[in-house]
């Protein structure tokens, strides 16, 4: 049965639509992916959709989603670093990672971002997994 994943942000624009992107790349055969942002905006960041292009995960389909468009019952719940502005969402798992968020940043922080959420993603379907 695959595990349900939300990761939350406030606009749901950048950090959070990157982990949406790796986590189905890397986990789409265990995870139920979704993500939402507490304030979401307009649509997914250029530089988002740019900095992921270059990695080969195309985003451009994504868009920002409120949080009442995710289950109520999620498995894991992985905030980018809003933990003071993300509400409680009920979940087995909860994280935090604590990500500055690279909007209107340079190219290279959206890199080192996005390679971080990478980073983070792959360790967290290994963990779904069982493999430490």
């Amino acid at each position: 049965m695959k595990q349900i994943v939300a990761f939350i942000c406030t606009g749901n624009s950048c950090r959070s639509q990157m982990a949406e992107g790796f986590a189905k790349k890397y986990g789409f055969d265990i995870l139920n992916i979704y993500s939402a942002g507490t304030i979401p905006v307009e649509s997914v960041n250029p530089d988002a959709i740019k900095v992921m292009e270059e990695v080969g995960v195309d985003i451009r389909t994504q868009y920002p989603k409120t949080l009442k468009s995710i289950p109520e019952n999620i498995d894991i719940v992985i905030t980018m670093g809003c933990i003071k502005g993300c509400p409680v969402v009920n979940s087995k798992i909860e994280e935090d990672w604590g990500l500055d968020d690279p909007a209107g940043q340079s190219l290279d922080e959206f890199r080192r971002v996005r390679d971080i959420i990478e980073e983070k993603v792959i360790d967290l379907v290994k963990r779904v997994r069982g493999i430490k």
